[in-house]
């Protein structure tokens, strides 16, 4: 009798123009996920619907799903199969959010929730948006608020224990300004965690984390809360699973882990990695202003930019530590991280405009005497910042003129500086690129996509900022599909999923 108390048909489905102008006429705030038949509704957030409509309780609060195939008022939604959520009060649309964003959502929820009951009880008049007025997908870090980096790993996601998750940080008091679900490369892996590189173990974390998805959240706390990274860290547990279960069993790594490398969540252990990782995670983060409503279209603060800066091997050896620290000091973010041995034709590659310049020969001998360490750095105006950091390129003219880093940090050539900056964003993009270079991927677009979609899907890819470097259509044999497919082979599914594909 309790249970049946507590759960409650929450959801209605939208199919129709006469079902669309039933729910317009409804009062109160209604959330409307949009979808397509070819692509279904975001049942992602399904469970975070019914989540928030046991905690609120409240009447007022509606939930449907609309298929826009059917009705004329959602007819520019029809060949894209980006999440929307549309958000409607006394008849009129007033928030959208693209893109299934959890945190984001709910709290849109509660805060239109809360203006339409003022609107109910006081009368006042609220503005309505149109389309082009919407929330984004876009982490969006508080001013003077903490921030973690977690990572909810593979095994933990291939055990299907995400939402469950996700439920426990929240019900603890923790609040996810970003979540995002993602596959890492081996390269991404190898990056991402290049300060464990020396550790025995290293290889196999690699394979471990790029085995499958991960979910990237970042985590903060109410305002007037303690740091966040402490708080944690605390509720992740100790890394190693066995003493997470024998001292912190509450912990969700004593709860969710099987062993060390398996331990199921990842989390930042002080700010600097903070802020570091979610630059690699999310390198167009900003920070909120004041006032400022989380994710909404409009007026942009200048964006952060990313610019390459090197530390040649001489003040890499003698000085690397130095130099990080006032990097950060100076407010940049550094997003990728690299060290690597460059061969004499790298160097001719990378430095080709100066050839024929009289130091090239210095250079040339200076860049290939040991690891150069390759930073991409994030901050606002960072290539102007970065190159007034560094100073003027000859050491001489640094030290009488600008004694900063170049003056400070020398080398054994006079004419050599130990410090190198792009000159311009798009040098800086380029050169990020020389040092951080793009990755592939294969994308399938399956047999069951009507002929009309496949343009707008591949319209909706580029207009995402990827390139299509091939494009090839084929049938697929049974004896392709099963080889393509061999890593299912021992799921129940795998033969379905054969036929489907050859389909």
């Amino acid at each position: 009798t309790v249970l049946k108390a507590y759960v409650f048909i929450f959801q209605v489905s939208i199919s129709n123009d006469e079902q669309w102008g039933e729910m317009l006429a409804s009062k109160g705030l209604t959330v409307v996920d949009v979808y397509q038949q070819w692509c279904g509704p975001c049942r992602a957030v399904l469970s975070l619907f019914r989540k928030i409509k046991n905690e609120l309780g409240d009447d007022l609060l509606h939930f449907a799903i609309a298929e826009a195939d059917n009705i004329d008022a959602l007819e520019k939604y029809r060949g894209k199969c980006e999440p929307t959520f549309l958000f409607f009060a006394g008849g009129e649309l007033v928030a959208v959010l693209r893109g299934a964003n959890a945190p984001l959502l709910q709290r849109i929820i509660v805060e239109e929730l809360a203006k339409e009951k003022r609107v109910l009880e006081q009368g006042v008049k609220l503005p309505t948006y149109s389309d082009d007025h919407y929330f984004t997908f876009s982490p969006v870090v508080p001013v003077n608020r903490s921030f973690t980096v977690a990572i909810i790993k593979p095994d933990a996601v291939a055990h299907g224990k995400t939402n469950e998750i996700i439920m426990k940080i929240q019900d603890a008091g923790f609040e996810i300004l970003a979540h995002e679900e993602r596959t890492l490369s081996e390269s991404e892996a190898q990056e991402f965690y290049h300060h464990k590189a020396a550790e025995p173990y290293f290889q196999e974390l690699v394979q471990f984390m790029s085995s499958g998805p991960s979910h990237v959240l970042v985590i903060s706390k109410p305002e007037g809360c303690d740091d966040v990274i402490p708080a944690w860290q605390e509720f992740l547990g100790p890394t190693d699973v066995e003493e997470a279960k024998r001292e912190h069993p509450e912990s969700l790594r004593a709860q969710y882990g099987s062993e060390t490398l398996f331990n199921a969540l990842h989390g930042s252990h002080d700010g600097e990695q903070a802020s570091r990782e979610l630059a690699f995670f999310f390198p167009s983060f900003r920070s909120a202003v004041s006032g400022e409503r989380l994710g909404l279209a409009g007026p942009e603060p200048e964006p952060v930019e990313r610019t390459l800066a090197l530390i040649r091997p001489d003040a890499a050896r003698e000085n690397r530590e130095e130099i990080l620290a006032r990097i950060h000091e100076a407010g940049f973010t550094v997003a990728m991280q690299k060290e690597v041995m460059l061969t004499e034709e790298q160097v001719r590659q990378f430095y080709s405009q100066h050839l024929d310049e009289d130091y090239f020969p210095a250079l040339l001998s200076s860049m290939t005497s040991g690891p150069v360490l390759a930073l991409a750095l994030a901050k606002q105006g960072a290539v102007k910042h970065w190159r007034n950091l560094l100073g003027p390129k000859n050491p001489t003219q640094a030290k009488e003129e600008q004694p900063i880093l170049r003056a400070h940090f020398v080398g054994a050539s006079e004419c050599v500086n130990q410090l190198h900056g792009s000159v311009s964003l798009e040098e800086a993009e380029n050169e990020i690129s020389f040092f951080f270079p793009k990755e592939h991927t294969l994308a399938v677009i399956k047999p069951d996509t009507p002929e009309e979609h496949r343009e707008e899907i591949l319209k909706e890819i580029q207009a995402r900022g990827f390139t299509i470097s091939q494009l090839q259509e084929t049938v697929l044999s049974r004896e392709m599909a099963e080889e393509f497919y061999k890593e299912h082979q021992e799921k129940p599914f795998f033969s379905q999923l054969v036929d489907y594909m050859c389909r």
